[in-house]
């Protein structure tokens, strides 16, 4: 079962030291995609602007500077409020964005409550995928898949190789 979080804020787009103009946003999170966060913006265009970034970017993010390229992130204090800064990077420009800390921070919380970090491998079925592919097949499959026997093309396997026709 797949479980959304969301948040609706406004945050700032950073135009200058002096200026800046509001631009809601929504932060979600969806279990089926655990190791994701995405943001879409809603700059009054026909169509919104979405990024797609590591979890574990914005998890370290609200504590100390990081990442790398295009997107980075690190809390600050501007005009005594704390904020989480955005700097997103794209062929398109970029843009430096500002978000206020505690909707962020509870949000962020709530990802982490749906789904622990260390644990987001579980969400994806891969150890399902797994067993599946490495499971024991039959005798006869395993003579015709074994990679110990190897011909070359064109060569039939001597007669004491091949399955019986009743087999």
């Amino acid at each position: 079962m797949q479980t959304v979080v969301e948040r609706e804020l406004e945050m700032q787009l950073v135009l200058s030291p002096e200026r800046s103009v509001p631009v809601p946003a929504r932060l979600a999170y969806r279990t089926d995609d655990p190791y994701a966060v995405h943001v879409t913006f809603h700059l009054g265009s026909d169509a919104p602007v979405n990024w797609t970034f590591a979890r574990e970017l914005i998890v370290e993010g609200v504590f100390r500077p990081c990442g790398h390229g295009d997107v980075r992130i690190w809390p600050t204090k501007v005009n005594g409020r704390s904020v989480i800064c955005m700097a997103l990077s794209s062929p398109d420009g970029d843009a430096l964005l500002e978000a206020p800390s505690s909707p962020v921070a509870a949000w962020l919380e709530r990802t982490l409550r749906a789904v622990a970090p260390g644990t987001e491998h579980e969400r994806l079925g891969l150890d399902d995928g797994l067993n599946r592919l490495l499971a024991p097949t039959t005798g006869e499959e395993l003579w015709l898949h074994d990679p110990r026997r190897m011909w070359r093309p064109g060569e039939m396997p001597r007669k004491d190789e091949q399955p019986d026709a009743g087999a």
